[in-house]
């Protein structure tokens, strides 16, 4: 089976068409990792992939509740999306053509979770007592835009810590793991926990390839790209940002 992993797609849907119409054959699954931004439901966004009888399965990113409690149920209502929310990959593991992916999507969040900080709260039942100390200072509908935004799109200790318990391959992630100089080493732990061999992060519009000196091995995965677990490319998509340095006990493969 062949397993596309796709970058940040940000709506640039037009991209993916284009790669997909460029393959000789298409691939029979893809994993979206984060960041689509779903103005309409996913089920119909995904077209390009779906109508190739391509299975998709998806991870969220930190832009996925940008739209408010409506581009959130866009992306991942089951009843908005019958097609796609089986492929729902957060928080557990999949078995895609004999290999096992786990998923953590979102982003680390100061009010939940800065790591190397430990967290200052590890489960989303307290966040309701804790966004209490915030009333008379903000307003009520910011505090429940923030509770929705929190709750559903920031790194809890609860979902890691669940996960751990959890056997992988692959580990699919938004954000970054130790190996990026915006990357948390958590993410790399957790994989190593898992038994994963590999990560595979988006949110920073990189790509690259990289291993640990215990050969872990990460793949960064740029917006609207589609790319093989060993880091083929099957098509382009948005240029690359510059990256910088990778992070102490890393290097670049290739």
């Amino acid at each position: 089976m062949t397993v596309v992993f796709i970058g940040d797609v940000h709506q640039q849907w037009g991209l993916i068409e284009a790669g997909l119409a460029a393959l000789e054959a298409p691939p029979d699954h893809a994993v979206l990792l984060g960041d689509i931004q779903c103005d309409r439901t996913l089920d119909e966004l995904a077209a390009p992939l779906l109508a190739r009888g391509i299975a998709v399965s998806w991870i969220f990113g930190n832009h996925d509740n940008d739209g408010g409690p409506e581009m959130w149920a866009n992306l991942a209502e089951p009843s908005r999306n019958p097609r796609t929310a089986p492929g729902a990959v957060h928080g557990r593991v999949l078995e895609i053509g004999g290999i096992r992916v786990a998923g953590l999507g979102g982003t680390f969040r100061p009010r939940v979770w800065e790591p190397p900080e430990p967290p200052r709260l590890f489960a989303r039942e307290q966040l309701p007592a804790d966004l209490a100390a915030m009333a008379g200072h903000w307003p009520a509908s910011h505090l429940a835009a923030l509770a929705h935004s929190l709750g559903i799109a920031a790194i809890w200790p609860e979902d890691v810590e669940r996960l751990s318990a959890l056997r992988a391959d692959i580990l699919v992630s938004h954000e970054a793991p130790g190996s990026h100089p915006a990357g948390k080493a958590v993410i790399d732990d957790l994989a190593r926990r898992m038994g994963a061999h590999l990560i595979i992060h988006g949110h920073h519009h990189v790509n690259y390839r990289a291993d640990a000196r215990d050969g872990l091995h990460v793949l960064g995965v740029a917006s609207a790209w589609g790319v093989l677990q060993d880091g083929a490319v099957l098509w382009p998509g948005e240029r690359p940002r510059p990256m910088g340095r990778l992070n102490v006990g890393w290097r670049l493969r290739d």
